[in-house]
């Protein structure tokens, strides 16, 4: 079972930048990061879970919600089989728990997923809070 485990999260004055970290493992035999697209997702306090951001397998095609664009970007390690979250110019909006989630993919695959409903490996969040 493909195992998530974020970290990074924090308080952080608004205007301030975080890296969030998830680190995969528990790989299928002869699999690694780079069969997998990896979604960002945030749930506020009191709001529902929204996709923030998506990359895909290949790590070439990557998806911003428009509440992010510009300001958060997505990056990975092959190597220490890490997906980044950075964000910067944080706002109080930005508040919640943020999980990232995998589904496989293969290998070179173009094309990322939205839609909670398409992942079905999910790390157990971490908290990021926005305020002064």
């Amino acid at each position: 079972q493909l195992t998530l485990v974020e970290s990074g999260g924090g308080l952080v004055q608004p205007g301030g930048s975080l890296t969030l970290s998830c680190l995969i493992s528990e790989f299928a035999l002869g699999d690694n990061l780079d069969v997998y697209a990896i979604g960002w997702f945030r749930q506020g306090p009191g709001k529902e879970r929204v996709q923030i951001a998506a990359m895909s397998a290949s790590g070439r095609n990557v998806f911003y919600a428009d509440s992010v664009k510009e300001r958060f970007t997505v990056s990975r390690d092959l190597v220490k089989s890490t997906v980044y979250l950075q964000m910067n110019d944080l706002k109080s909006g930005d508040t919640g728990v943020y999980y990232c989630a995998g589904v496989r993919s293969y290998a070179g695959a173009a094309y990322y997923y939205t839609g909670s409903h398409v992942y079905d490996n999910w790390g157990q969040g971490t908290q990021v809070t926005v305020s002064s």
